[in-house]
């Protein structure tokens, strides 16, 4: 009898024991394992960050290991340093996937699921804060708008309140090889501010001179509409972000004539995806790519090119009066869940991507991430050199013209009308007039987005 009572202790000790080795084992995502699963929800322990139940946790969805994630990693690190009652997992998926995820459990009603920070586009940033306006958490109290480039707070922001953190900019520019531009007569300056009819005639005298066409396109990826139309600080919306704004608009008929041009010219190498792009100026096949700041390192990854690039202005739209030098493509912002751990979160926010400059410095040096954030735009990593372009100061320029992209309204349908624009632009370039292409594009949207 007393054997069998001591056995029976004995076994209770042991499952109390692994019980307690196996509890809170089950979060996802930490730092350095961004592709893990599992247990995603949002805070997991502690009560408000005092320590007395351990660590809290708040856990952040984002996409891109090497953009994303690794500014994650890095404010991760600095924030993680100050609060060591806090811990940051960070759980990397793709970012159709963080759509639909976010579209699945926001319509479920419940929060279960989420994580405490998300990371949005600013493309799509709309379409979230106007469905789901009770969801994420006002900012408002934790940054200032006016602390970052103007064009990002319309995106982030709804009803007056600010409910995202911004964070890259989508600042594009022209990025040249100036080799390619000297054998053709051409310097630097003869396509700085230019607009886009006097690149269409560099470009034909580049391709006739060194055989190479003058850029790079994808045919279903018409980014470099968008960035035309908001040079011109207009949209595929009216002001309200709901309402098509194709068929009566000066500056989308332009956008679309200038496009043709270019294929008129024969100064365009197609490309299918993503990796016959990279290709494109990598192989040496063109001879200038109109983009988002983002693409640096991938221009810097063909080492052999050292030295014969320059970035400058992109060029604006010639008979559009509102068009400027600057615009931007892509682009993306940080949002706090409105559920439990989020002031955490928030500050999380607050103290690393809201404020913190010298993180911004270390974006840029590690990563090429140019920030929103003014204050960072004059860090000494703003300042460099880079040999790569010849010793220009890309990224202070880069800072220099965040300033000055115009302001739109992206509003709820921007992939919506891509999709429809795609189809149309390429019945376009097969002959069919731009009047009856804007037109019918402007009653299909209407059609499918009533």
């Amino acid at each position: 009898m007393r054997k069998s009572l001591m056995l029976l202790m004995l076994s209770l000790v042991l499952t109390l024991v692994v019980s307690a080795c196996s509890g809170g084992s089950g979060t996802a995502g930490n730092s350095g394992n961004s592709g893990s699963t599992g247990d995603t929800t949002g805070s997991t322990a502690g009560n408000g960050g005092d320590g007395s139940k351990g660590a809290q946790e708040i856990t952040v969805w984002a996409w891109d290991p090497n953009f994303n994630i690794a500014a994650l990693n890095l404010a991760k690190e600095r924030f993680e340093a100050k609060h060591t009652d806090i811990k940051v997992n960070i759980v990397e998926y793709a970012q159709d996937d963080i759509v639909q995820k976010l579209n699945t459990g926001l319509n479920s009603g419940t929060t279960k699921g989420l994580p405490n920070i998300v990371l949005i586009e600013d493309y799509r940033a709309q379409n979230f804060l106007q469905a789901y306006p009770d969801s994420f958490r006002d900012m408002s109290d934790l940054i200032k708008p006016e602390d970052f480039a103007e064009y990002k707070i319309g995106p982030t922001s709804y009803n007056g309140k600010q409910y995202g953190v911004p964070f890259d900019s989508g600042a594009t520019a022209l990025y040249v090889r100036t080799d390619y531009l000297e054998q053709a007569g051409y310097t630097v300056d003869d396509v700085t501010n230019i607009d886009w009819n006097k690149y269409i005639e560099i470009g034909r005298k580049v391709k006739e001179v060194t055989g190479k066409d003058m850029l790079t396109q994808d045919p279903n990826d018409i980014g470099l509409i968008r960035v035309m139309a908001q040079s011109a600080g207009t949209w595929y919306l009216k002001e309200d972000g709901k309402t098509p704004n194709l068929a009566d608009n000066p500056v989308i008929k332009e956008a679309l004539e200038t496009y043709k041009a270019m294929f008129d010219a024969n100064i365009v190498k197609l490309n299918s995806d993503w990796s016959q792009f990279l290709a494109a100026f990598n192989n040496g096949d063109v001879a200038s790519v109109p983009t988002g700041n983002w693409i640096t390192p991938s221009v810097k990854a063909e080492a052999t090119q050292s030295g014969k690039w320059a970035v400058v202005p992109t060029p604006k739209l010639a008979y559009s009066a509102s068009s400027v030098n600057a615009s931007n493509l892509g682009g993306s912002s940080w949002y706090v869940m409105n559920m439990d751990g989020q002031d955490a979160a928030a500050n999380f926010l607050a103290e690393t991507f809201g404020s913190d400059s010298e993180l911004y410095s270390l974006l840029l040096e590690k990563i090429g991430a140019i920030g929103s954030l003014k204050a960072a735009s004059s860090g000494a990593a703003y300042d460099k050199a880079d040999e790569f372009f010849g010793g220009q100061k890309i990224y202070a320029d880069f800072a220099k013209w965040t300033e000055e992209v115009p302001k739109v309204n992206y509003g709820l349908h921007t992939y919506a009308i891509d999709d429809i624009l795609a189809i149309e632009i390429q019945n376009y370039l097969n002959g069919k007039d731009v009047d009856s292409v804007i037109r019918d594009a402007q009653a299909q949207a209407e059609s499918q987005l009533q």
